[in-house]
């Protein structure tokens, strides 16, 4: 069954700039450009995942493709990347629309209350009003799509699904007590560590590293995760 998902069911890489910022979103469907769909065939639906962090939009395809086909192909199925996670491949094409080059750049778009601004803002500029929305969360994206309802109530969200939430309280549990400080003092660390050693490192280098650590974990994408190693994404 996944051999078959796999090869049947194809995936659109786009990058896009929201906010000034390079985006990619990887789609399930023949619908891209639902601006550009006549609207007598735009789908009535679509469904929207938020990743997790590290917010890798490649590593969720296997997931939205047994979605899509488990929805017998009737509604697009979008997945995004965190501002700052996604790095365009050479010689790829940066999609923008008129709203995506007039759109305010958000300060400190890379932190928390940024990142949830660049999803709204995507789906403000990318998605039909009059399209329903059913917005899919993935541990610190449970935290955004919670944003989303309570920031954007006109969004047309007909239902909202939290998987595995990281919401609340995190430093208050027991694993919190002992990361938290001690992340806050390493992260620093960890910039110098990122700006000066991995940043000049030729992309093929980070390119095999990074496929050497998804082969270990089991995971393989034919999609773009190099940003693993850039500073903006070790930051969030």
């Amino acid at each position: 069954m996944d051999s078959e998902i796999k090869e049947e069911v194809p995936v659109h890489e786009e990058f896009i700039l929201c906010c000034g910022v390079e985006t990619q979103v990887l789609k399930c469907g023949p619908w891209t450009n639902l601006f550009n769909e006549p609207r007598a065939n735009r789908p009535k639906l679509l469904i929207f995942i938020i990743t997790g962090n590290p917010g890798f939009s490649a590593f969720y395809v296997p997931f939205a493709k047994a979605l899509y086909s488990s929805i017998n192909r009737r509604f697009p199925v979008w997945v995004i990347s965190h501002a700052g996670h996604a790095l365009v491949p050479k010689g790829k094409k940066i999609l923008t629309t008129l709203d995506d080059s007039n759109a305010q750049e958000i300060n400190d778009i890379y932190g928390l209350q940024g990142q949830v601004e660049h999803k709204l803002a995507f789906l403000r500029t990318h998605v039909p009003k009059e399209v329903k929305l059913v917005v899919i969360g993935h541990s610190i994206g449970c935290y955004f799509n919670l944003e989303i309802l309570k920031l954007a109530p006109e969004l047309p969200i007909i239902r909202s699904f939290l998987l595995f939430p990281t919401i609340e309280r995190m430093s208050e549990s027991p694993n919190g007590r002992i990361a938290t400080p001690l992340l806050c003092w390493l992260r620093y660390a960890l910039y110098v560590f990122a700006y000066l050693l991995l940043k000049p490192w030729p992309e093929k280098i980070k390119s095999f590293m990074i496929r050497i650590a998804l082969r270990m974990m089991n995971l393989q994408s034919e999609f773009s995760v190099l940003s693993v190693l850039e500073p903006f994404c070790l930051e969030f």
